[in-house]
């Protein structure tokens, strides 16, 4: 990185919250005042006694609800997040061969740890460059096709539609798009994501919308002779989610701000309310780079151009980590691309929470501080 100027950007330019880490993201104050006021009554309560409970209630009602979970689909609920998922889909949901879209940073991961399960056979992974998602084309001899929803590390999202036939599960990671972006819930048998993103909580949860056939593989996979670690068993996490509770001590906080965001977004319209913020956000964003001289949007196909994480190059003139470390002594914080990824360019979040004024004036101030450089 090339030495930091002392650049400061106008107050009238600034953002009214400067935070647009793409996770873990933006907490509304409102909600963290609502967790303030129940400190003494759930906050260091038992998961299992009432207070909690009805908290979680309170949560996999509101997922189901702004998921538009249709007949038949649950939601269930465990401690680890969404790399902790993956642990627990290898053991309980795929049974023998998966196929994998990898694209990223976070699609690669999955499916080198299938790859690496002794129990498992050897996946089908189908592989694009960063910047763009391979083709979701019917795979031979696969019980489950898994992909993400959206992929946080390059900006690219995927159309969840149905590839294979009725004995082979699609499973999402949804854990940047889970409440910033549409879908059809029919085409998806496990939708599972962490809160931390879109849903504007904190880490160390993972919830998951799934379908009777995705419940049906786990208890019949239960059912065989399969060892699998308890803490990562999927038919413990379905038992205890049926009665609101989780196998182990939960985060509380992060159920409680979760299940808040949930409510905020149903009570405002669901998911077209939230997605349509995120969505608004998105257009402002890449309209703007690519009316710029110095950006550019990092994926080239529109209709894969994410619309919660967005990735914008910059021209070699402009050093973006020098910009990225500007912007953060203004107080606009996380902007910095993908580490391993390793382009000149920024990554911004683009969640529901964050309002669309706020990413128009991070334009407006990335524009004043190119000018000063």
């Amino acid at each position: 990185m090339n030495a930091v100027p002392d650049i400061t950007i106008p107050s009238d330019l600034l953002p009214a919250d400067g935070r647009f880490n793409s996770g873990p993201t933006k907490v509304r104050p409102e909600a963290l005042d609502a967790l303030r006021a129940r400190a003494t009554d759930y906050m260091g309560t038992s998961h299992r006694q009432l207070p909690v409970q009805l908290v979680v209630a309170e949560l996999r009602n509101g997922i189901a609800e702004l998921l538009r979970a249709p007949d038949g689909y649950e939601i269930v609920l465990g401690n680890g997040g969404s790399t902790g998922f993956w642990d627990c889909a290898t053991f309980g949901l795929i049974e023998q061969r998966s196929h994998h879209l990898s694209f990223g940073e976070f699609s690669s991961k999955f499916a080198k740890g299938v790859a690496a399960a002794p129990h498992l056979d050897e996946p089908s992974i189908s592989e694009s460059e960063p910047g763009t998602h391979p083709p979701l084309d019917p795979a031979a001899d696969v019980d489950a096709y898994c992909y993400p929803h959206n992929e946080t590390s390059t900006g690219v999202m995927v159309e969840p539609v149905r590839a294979g036939g009725d004995d082979q599960l699609m499973m999402l990671d949804a854990t940047s798009a889970a409440g910033g972006l549409m879908f059809d819930a029919t085409a998806t048998d496990v939708y599972y994501f962490a809160p931390q993103k879109a849903l504007a909580s904190d880490g160390g949860l993972w919830i998951a919308m799934m379908s009777p056939a995705a419940i049906e593989r786990i208890e019949r996979i239960a059912a065989s002779d399969r060892w699998v670690p308890p803490s990562l068993d999927l038919m413990i996490a379905l038992d205890n989610s049926r009665k609101d509770q989780t196998y182990n001590t939960p985060a509380l906080a992060t159920v409680f701000l979760t299940a808040n965001t949930v409510s905020w977004f149903n009570d405002n319209g669901g998911l077209s309310w939230s997605a349509g913020r995120s969505n608004q956000s998105a257009e402002i964003l890449y309209g703007w780079a690519e009316a710029s001289d110095a950006a550019s949007p990092f994926v080239q196909i529109e209709e894969q151009r994410s619309k919660v994480v967005g990735t914008i190059d910059f021209d070699d003139a402009i050093d973006a980590d020098v910009l990225v470390e500007v912007l953060r002594r203004n107080g606009i914080l996380d902007t910095g691309g993908y580490r391993k990824l390793g382009r000149n360019q920024l990554r911004i979040g683009l969640f529901p929470a964050i309002e669309p004024s706020d990413v128009e004036a991070l334009t407006h101030c990335i524009d004043h501080v190119i000018g000063a450089l």
